[in-house]
Protein backbone atom coordinates (compact mmCIF):
# COMPACT_ATOMS: atom_id res chain seq x y z
CA UNK A 1 0.00 0.00 0.00
CA UNK A 2 1.47 3.32 -1.05
CA UNK A 3 0.74 5.56 1.94
CA UNK A 4 1.87 9.19 2.27
CA UNK A 5 5.18 9.63 4.05
CA UNK A 6 3.60 11.19 7.16
CA UNK A 7 1.17 8.31 7.62
CA UNK A 8 3.98 5.78 7.07
CA UNK A 9 6.08 7.55 9.70
CA UNK A 10 3.31 7.48 12.30
CA UNK A 11 2.48 3.87 11.49
CA UNK A 12 6.12 2.78 11.81
CA UNK A 13 6.58 4.62 15.08
CA UNK A 14 3.46 3.08 16.56
CA UNK A 15 4.45 -0.33 15.30
CA UNK A 16 7.74 0.00 17.15
CA UNK A 17 5.71 0.46 20.33
CA UNK A 18 4.88 -3.27 20.12
CA UNK A 19 1.19 -2.67 19.42
CA UNK A 20 -0.92 -4.44 16.81
CA UNK A 21 -1.46 -2.06 13.90
CA UNK A 22 -2.87 -2.35 10.39
CA UNK A 23 -3.19 -0.01 7.41
CA UNK A 24 -6.01 0.77 5.01
CA UNK A 25 -6.60 2.65 1.77
CA UNK A 26 -9.92 3.87 0.43
CA UNK A 27 -10.14 4.69 -3.29
CA UNK A 28 -12.82 7.34 -3.73
CA UNK A 29 -13.34 6.70 -7.46
CA UNK A 30 -13.95 2.97 -7.15
CA UNK A 31 -15.13 3.04 -3.52
CA UNK A 32 -12.74 0.16 -2.93
CA UNK A 33 -11.35 -0.32 0.55
CA UNK A 34 -8.11 -2.27 0.97
CA UNK A 35 -6.92 -3.64 4.30
CA UNK A 36 -3.53 -4.98 5.31
CA UNK A 37 -3.39 -8.50 6.74
CA UNK A 38 -2.98 -6.99 10.21
CA UNK A 39 -6.22 -5.05 9.86
CA UNK A 40 -8.11 -8.17 8.85
CA UNK A 41 -6.77 -9.85 11.99
CA UNK A 42 -7.68 -6.88 14.18
CA UNK A 43 -11.29 -7.14 13.00
CA UNK A 44 -11.32 -10.89 13.58
CA UNK A 45 -11.01 -12.02 9.96
CA UNK A 46 -8.43 -13.45 7.61
CA UNK A 47 -7.82 -12.20 4.08
CA UNK A 48 -10.35 -13.67 1.63
CA UNK A 49 -12.95 -14.31 4.32
CA UNK A 50 -14.78 -11.01 3.72
CA UNK A 51 -14.61 -8.04 1.36
CA UNK A 52 -13.84 -4.88 3.32
CA UNK A 53 -16.16 -1.93 2.73
CA UNK A 54 -16.78 1.34 4.52
CA UNK A 55 -20.06 -0.06 5.75
CA UNK A 56 -18.28 -3.07 7.26
CA UNK A 57 -15.58 -0.85 8.73
CA UNK A 58 -18.08 1.32 10.57
CA UNK A 59 -20.24 -1.64 11.60
CA UNK A 60 -17.33 -2.77 13.77
CA UNK A 61 -17.17 0.53 15.64
CA UNK A 62 -18.72 0.45 19.09
CA UNK A 63 -22.34 1.66 18.80
CA UNK A 64 -21.63 4.57 21.15
CA UNK A 65 -18.62 5.65 19.06
CA UNK A 66 -19.87 4.88 15.55
CA UNK A 67 -21.56 8.19 14.72
CA UNK A 68 -18.59 10.22 15.93
CA UNK A 69 -16.20 8.12 13.83
CA UNK A 70 -18.39 8.53 10.76
CA UNK A 71 -18.54 12.29 11.26
CA UNK A 72 -14.75 12.56 11.58
CA UNK A 73 -14.20 10.48 8.46
CA UNK A 74 -16.84 12.40 6.48
CA UNK A 75 -15.33 15.75 7.48
CA UNK A 76 -11.90 14.61 6.31
CA UNK A 77 -13.32 13.37 3.01
CA UNK A 78 -15.07 16.70 2.47
CA UNK A 79 -12.11 18.99 3.17
CA UNK A 80 -9.03 16.79 2.97
CA UNK A 81 -6.15 16.63 5.40
CA UNK A 82 -5.36 14.56 8.43
CA UNK A 83 -7.81 13.04 10.89
CA UNK A 84 -7.57 11.04 14.06
CA UNK A 85 -9.98 9.39 16.48
CA UNK A 86 -9.73 7.25 19.58
CA UNK A 87 -12.59 4.79 19.90
CA UNK A 88 -13.69 1.23 20.59
CA UNK A 89 -13.78 -1.52 17.99
CA UNK A 90 -15.80 -4.74 18.27
CA UNK A 91 -14.25 -7.59 16.30
CA UNK A 92 -16.01 -10.55 14.68
CA UNK A 93 -15.71 -12.50 17.94
CA UNK A 94 -17.38 -9.66 19.86
CA UNK A 95 -14.16 -8.73 21.64
CA UNK A 96 -13.73 -5.05 22.42
CA UNK A 97 -10.54 -3.25 21.41
CA UNK A 98 -9.41 0.28 22.29
CA UNK A 99 -8.00 1.66 19.06
CA UNK A 100 -6.58 4.79 17.51
CA UNK A 101 -7.50 5.48 13.88
CA UNK A 102 -5.51 8.07 11.97
CA UNK A 103 -5.02 8.92 8.35
CA UNK A 104 -4.99 11.48 5.55
CA UNK A 105 -7.66 12.32 2.99
CA UNK A 106 -5.98 13.18 -0.32
CA UNK A 107 -7.62 15.80 -2.54
CA UNK A 108 -7.03 16.95 -6.11
CA UNK A 109 -8.71 20.13 -7.32
CA UNK A 110 -11.13 19.94 -4.41
CA UNK A 111 -12.10 16.34 -5.14
CA UNK A 112 -11.39 13.42 -2.85
CA UNK A 113 -8.97 10.95 -4.42
CA UNK A 114 -8.17 8.52 -1.62
CA UNK A 115 -7.91 8.07 2.10
CA UNK A 116 -4.82 6.41 3.55
CA UNK A 117 -4.52 5.52 7.18
CA UNK A 118 -3.92 3.02 9.92
CA UNK A 119 -5.62 1.59 12.98
CA UNK A 120 -3.55 0.68 16.03
CA UNK A 121 -4.83 -1.55 18.82
CA UNK A 122 -3.97 0.01 22.19
CA UNK A 123 -5.92 -2.50 24.27
CA UNK A 124 -2.98 -4.48 25.67
CA UNK A 125 -0.94 -1.33 26.27
CA UNK A 126 -3.77 0.35 28.16
CA UNK A 127 -4.44 -2.83 30.12
CA UNK A 128 -0.77 -3.06 31.10
CA UNK A 129 -0.67 0.60 32.10
CA UNK A 130 -3.84 0.18 34.18
CA UNK A 131 -2.45 -2.90 35.90
CA UNK A 132 0.83 -1.15 36.62
CA UNK A 133 -0.92 1.94 37.99
CA UNK A 134 -3.15 -0.24 40.16
CA UNK A 135 -0.18 -2.24 41.40
CA UNK A 136 1.79 0.89 42.22
CA UNK A 137 -1.23 2.36 44.00
CA UNK A 138 -1.63 -0.77 46.11
CA UNK A 139 2.08 -0.88 46.87
CA UNK A 140 2.04 2.80 47.74
CA UNK A 141 -1.00 2.38 49.97
CA UNK A 142 0.60 -0.61 51.70
CA UNK A 143 3.79 1.32 52.27
CA UNK A 144 1.87 4.31 53.59
CA UNK A 145 -0.14 2.17 56.01
CA UNK A 146 3.04 0.55 57.27
CA UNK A 147 4.68 3.92 57.92
CA UNK A 148 1.60 5.26 59.71
CA UNK A 149 1.46 2.14 61.90
CA UNK A 150 5.12 2.64 62.80
CA UNK A 151 4.46 6.27 63.67
CA UNK A 152 1.50 5.28 65.82
CA UNK A 153 3.68 2.77 67.65
CA UNK A 154 6.29 5.45 68.35
CA UNK A 155 3.65 7.78 69.78
CA UNK A 156 2.05 4.98 71.80
CA UNK A 157 5.39 4.14 73.40
CA UNK A 158 6.53 7.72 73.94
CA UNK A 159 3.25 9.09 75.26
CA UNK A 160 1.73 5.94 76.76
CA UNK A 161 -1.46 6.31 74.75
CA UNK A 162 -3.58 3.94 72.73
CA UNK A 163 -3.70 3.30 68.99
CA UNK A 164 -6.73 5.50 68.35
CA UNK A 165 -5.30 8.40 70.33
CA UNK A 166 -1.99 8.19 68.49
CA UNK A 167 -3.71 8.33 65.12
CA UNK A 168 -5.82 11.23 66.38
CA UNK A 169 -2.58 13.11 67.08
CA UNK A 170 -1.40 12.58 63.52
CA UNK A 171 -4.76 13.41 61.95
CA UNK A 172 -5.31 16.55 64.01
CA UNK A 173 -1.82 17.80 63.24
CA UNK A 174 -2.51 17.18 59.55
CA UNK A 175 -5.71 19.23 59.69
CA UNK A 176 -3.97 22.15 61.37
CA UNK A 177 -0.94 22.21 59.10
CA UNK A 178 -2.34 20.88 55.79
CA UNK A 179 0.47 18.33 55.82
CA UNK A 180 -0.60 14.81 54.88
CA UNK A 181 -0.72 12.24 57.66
CA UNK A 182 1.61 9.99 55.67
CA UNK A 183 4.20 12.77 55.37
CA UNK A 184 4.09 13.51 59.09
CA UNK A 185 4.34 9.80 59.88
CA UNK A 186 7.36 9.46 57.58
CA UNK A 187 9.12 12.38 59.28
CA UNK A 188 8.39 10.92 62.71
CA UNK A 189 9.70 7.47 61.77
CA UNK A 190 12.87 8.95 60.26
CA UNK A 191 13.58 10.93 63.43
CA UNK A 192 12.95 7.88 65.61
CA UNK A 193 15.35 5.83 63.50
CA UNK A 194 18.13 8.42 63.83
CA UNK A 195 20.25 7.79 66.96
CA UNK A 196 21.37 11.42 67.10
CA UNK A 197 17.93 13.02 66.86
CA UNK A 198 16.32 12.04 70.16
CA UNK A 199 15.97 15.63 71.36
CA UNK A 200 14.49 16.68 68.04
CA UNK A 201 12.16 13.69 68.18
CA UNK A 202 10.87 14.80 71.58
CA UNK A 203 10.33 18.31 70.27
CA UNK A 204 8.48 16.99 67.22
CA UNK A 205 6.22 14.82 69.38
CA UNK A 206 5.41 17.84 71.56
CA UNK A 207 4.57 19.75 68.39
CA UNK A 208 2.18 16.97 67.37
CA UNK A 209 0.47 17.09 70.75
CA UNK A 210 -0.10 20.86 70.78
CA UNK A 211 -3.15 21.16 68.46
CA UNK A 212 -4.75 17.88 69.49
CA UNK A 213 -5.47 18.36 73.16
CA UNK A 214 -5.10 14.62 73.69
CA UNK A 215 -4.35 13.91 77.38
CA UNK A 216 -1.42 11.56 77.93
CA UNK A 217 0.34 9.86 80.82
CA UNK A 218 3.52 11.57 79.71
CA UNK A 219 2.45 14.77 81.46
CA UNK A 220 2.76 13.04 84.82
CA UNK A 221 6.12 11.39 84.14
CA UNK A 222 8.87 13.00 86.31
CA UNK A 223 11.25 15.13 84.37
CA UNK A 224 8.71 15.80 81.57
Amino acid sequence: MNMPKTVRTYSSALGEADCAAGTFRYDAATRRLDWSDELYALHGYSRGEIVPTLELLFSHKHPDDRERCQDIFAAACASGGYFCSYHRLIDARLREHRVLTAGEALMESGTLVAVDGFIIDLTSTLHWETERASREAVEGATGTRSTIEQAKGILMGALRIGSDASFHLLATYSQHTNIKVASTATDLVQLANSPHQHALLDTFIEELRRPSGVPTDRDSVPGR
